[in-house]
């Protein structure tokens, strides 16, 4: 039993040690605390038995306990099992219907230990039985400390329960406490509690810290380490409660501790409901769990459904439930149809939006599960509650992040087959124009069969457009980014745009008197400008007026266009024609996608604007609605002072004088197009020698030294192009060499200061290219420009 302090005061010199136990059995006022003779017979009775029971004390005191059993109990001589239970195992606990006078049911919960002498000798025992059945009423009368309270004693028996004076020491004990710290009551009564915390916690001043707080917030709660009397550990649960009289004067605290260092094992011992249960009470902080009626209506509020869902247990008590559903849910009876599945199926279990009190959403997951009575009539819910939004963000942001990681992987192979079958075309595009052209000057005097060759060179170069634009989209293209002048650029360009889109599309120009040099290269941005002018043109079928204009700004932190903070130069070019619908401008820059007719587009030109000027730092931005035209801006990085653009890759004599017949080393492992380069310059008159390997190469100009030019493939296997011409200046420092490719984006970094000749070329092409070298050979000035990005 529970030993009372002796000096007064410790606790408050206006309490006696009766007023104390006064003061702690109404904290407990929730329960029925009555004493039993060895025999069963009630020998005491409180104000909380007379209030549960019915009997006065005169009335019972005398009687025997099993007059509180059911019939069905007592012929199950359930009584006698607990008295003999609670003696040989030190407590008997258990949940279920017992009678009052007036013969109504209850449904309790009770628990009987046994009391033994100071030497052990049992000599009665104490029985608490707390009615459950009036929970409800309970739950609306208790204030949070009170509520708080009454869960801490429904778990007394795994609970060290015990009070403390104003200034922190012990002033009562009881056996869970004795169980847990290891201190009897004679030791410990008067002692300051802070022994049980560790010297870490000490230091910190933690004790006086938690008395603080719960004087002040009305609760301390914390896990943490305690020390019992052997110097070990346990890992605890404490929740310290003020206690006031009615006037607010604070009288001590109540301590509760657990012992949580042991839940492991208890946890593996659990069963199937038992483990349902303890992970309940484990998170209860972290859920709202209220029960229904049949109807629905709410019959009692916990504080975590009052945190959820905002409201309060007087608010929303004998309210329906079906108030936390969205209007659309209610449109469709989803509240009747989850209590008819619960009723049905014994359980409901669905995530969806909820809505609290102030009218705002949290996406929820939801349990509901029938309650019966002991001949199976429903008699309720009980409803559970999480909030999982948190989750449910963290899930999408997750498969969002998939997606991208499942694009990225999938536009990588795409490139990759693009880029290799774009290659194989291009070479066998390079031997159809060339086999025409030379066709074309062999035909007879026919313009039928003149009129077919044309159409097929015509339908050869537009393959040939085809194919670069792959082999552009199947590589991170190398650039050159200088400072330009985007007014100045547009200025060059205007007589080839509107060469390009034809006399019925008027270009205007919108741009300020002074703006900052943009940092891109000036090559691939001309073609982005030239690409989204013949785009503007396309949407405006009728004829109409594009608009190119430029302006400089200063962007902050933007979602929107996905740029860093920094000053851009944007260049947009605006069209009045048909505008693209929502679903058709998201999927705009999507490599292959177009709303162009078959033959009239690759699909290609906006993804590839898109990657350079992301890759360039900068962004692209569409905007755009039926009936209302097209705006493509492209935001390019502020750069320094304008400097010369890089030039492009033609290879242009500054005179006309004609070449002269040469010994020309032809190497490219594809036969067709070797054949075909070879054939078109012994047309011109120039002898060749062919190999198809970069090794057979060398092995070629070292029998064959009076070699005037080599022309060679890039992509072969074992040795490339760039590596071939390497070893070639390494042995023939002043050898010409020309470096034919079908990757007119390859890098300058592969063969620096090489002349390159984009694939497929015609004879004409080849021609210029070798009369190019031949002058260059020969000391005569070429105004030549070799294409690095």
């Amino acid at each position: 039993m529970v030993k009372a302090m002796t000096d007064d005061n410790r606790y408050g010199s206006a309490l006696s040690k009766d007023e104390r136990y006064r003061l702690l059995i109404e904290a407990v006022s929730d329960y029925a605390i009555y004493m039993l003779d060895l025999h069963g017979i009630v020998s005491s009775w409180n104000p909380g038995a007379e209030r549960f029971k019915g009997y006065t004390e005169g009335e019972i005191v005398g009687e025997h306990f099993s007059r509180f059993y059911t019939d069905k109990d007592r012929a199950a001589d359930l009584p006698r099992r607990a008295l003999r239970t609670a003696e040989t195992e030190g407590r008997f606990e258990q949940e279920g219907w017992r009678v009052r006078k007036d013969g109504g049911l209850m449904w309790a919960h009770v628990v009987i230990d046994p009391i033994r002498s100071p030497q052990g000798k049992l000599i009665g025992f104490a029985e608490i039985t707390r009615d459950l059945s009036s929970r409800r009423d309970a739950q609306l009368a208790l204030t949070k400390s009170e509520e708080r309270f009454r869960l801490l004693v429904q778990g007394v028996q795994d609970y060290a329960i015990y009070m403390l004076d104003p200034e922190g020491h012990v002033a009562t004990w009881n056996r869970g406490a004795q169980r847990f710290k290891g201190y009897s009551e004679d030791e410990i009564v008067g002692q300051h509690f802070s022994r049980f915390y560790t010297e870490q916690d000490r230091a910190s001043e933690l004790p006086k810290r938690a008395l603080r707080i719960a004087r002040e917030q009305g609760m301390f709660e914390h896990e943490g380490w305690r020390v019992r009397k052997d110097g070990s550990l346990m890992w605890a649960h404490v929740v310290i409660d003020p206690i006031r009289d009615e006037g607010g004067t604070l009288l001590g605290y109540a301590k509760v501790t657990r012992d949580l260092s042991e839940r492991k094992a208890a946890e593996d011992a659990l069963k199937g409901s038992e483990e349902r249960f303890r992970l309940l009470v484990q998170g209860v902080r972290d859920y709202a769990i209220y029960m229904l009626d049949p109807l629905g209506r709410v019959t009692n509020w916990n504080t975590g459904a009052h945190r959820f869902k905002g409201y309060t247990a007087e608010e929303i008590v004998g309210q329906h439930f079906s108030r936390f559903y969205t209007e659309e849910d209610r449109l469709t009876d989803l509240p009747a149809r989850a209590l008819r599945t619960a009723a049905e199926e014994s359980r409901f279990e669905a995530e969806g939006w909820r809505v609290r009190k102030d009218g705002s959403r949290f996406w929820a997951h939801v349990v509901i599960d029938a309650i019966r009575g002991d001949n199976g009539e429903l008699v309720g819910f009980a409803k559970i509650t999480r909030d999982v939004t948190e989750r449910r963000n963290a899930q999408e942001a997750l498969e969002a992040t998939r997606a991208q990681f499942l694009q990225a992987q999938k536009m990588e192979a795409v490139g990759q087959l693009t880029g290799g079958i774009a290659h194989d075309f291009n070479n066998l595009l390079a031997v159809v124009l060339g086999n025409l052209t030379m066709a074309k000057k062999r035909l007879p005097s026919d313009p039928k069969l003149k009129q077919l060759i044309d159409n097929s060179i015509q339908a050869a170069d537009r393959g040939a457009t085809l194919t670069r634009r792959m082999l552009a989209f199947a590589r991170r293209q190398t650039l050159e980014p200088v400072s330009v002048d985007v007014i100045d650029l547009v200025r060059e360009l205007s007589e080839l745009l509107q060469r390009s889109i034809g006399p019925a599309i008027l270009i205007t120009t919108q741009f300020p008197l002074r703006i900052a040099a943009a940092l891109s290269d000036p090559n691939q941005l001309e073609l982005a400008l030239l690409n989204l002018v013949v785009n503007a043109r396309d949407a405006m079928p009728e004829g109409g007026t594009i608009t190119i204009s430029a302006a400089e700004r200063e962007i902050g932190e933007d979602t929107t266009r996905q740029l860093l903070p920094g000053r851009y130069v944007c260049l947009s070019v605006t069209d009045n024609g048909v505008g693209m619908d929502e679903q058709t401008l998201a999927k705009a820059t999507e490599p292959f996608f177009t709303t162009k007719g078959v033959g009239k587009g690759t699909g290609l030109g906006l993804s590839m604007i898109h990657g350079f000027t992301q890759q360039s730092g900068g962004s692209l931005v569409l905007r755009s609605a039926v009936g209302r035209g097209t705006t493509a801006e492209i935001w390019l990085p502020v750069g320094g002072a304008v400097q010369p653009a890089p030039a492009a890759n033609e290879l242009t004599p500054t005179g006309s004088r004609p070449h002269k017949a040469l010994r020309v080393l032809v190497i490219d492992d594809d036969n067709l197009v070797l054949m075909n380069t070879a054939a078109m310059l012994e047309d011109l008159g120039h002898e060749v020698q062919e190999a198809a390997s970069g090794e057979q190469a060398l092995r070629t100009l070292r029998r064959s030294p009076d070699i005037d030019l080599v022309i060679t493939d890039y992509l072969m296997p074992g040795m490339t192009g760039a590596q071939l011409i390497a070893a070639i200046k390494a042995e023939h420092p002043c050898m010409p060499t020309l470096l034919a490719t079908g990757y007119a984006e390859l890098g300058a970094d592969a063969a620096p200061g090489v002349p390159r000749l984009d694939k497929p070329f015609t004879q004409a092409d080849l021609a210029r290219a070798v009369s190019a070298l031949t002058q260059a050979k020969e000391g005569q000035v070429l105004a030549f420009r070799t294409k690095t990005t």
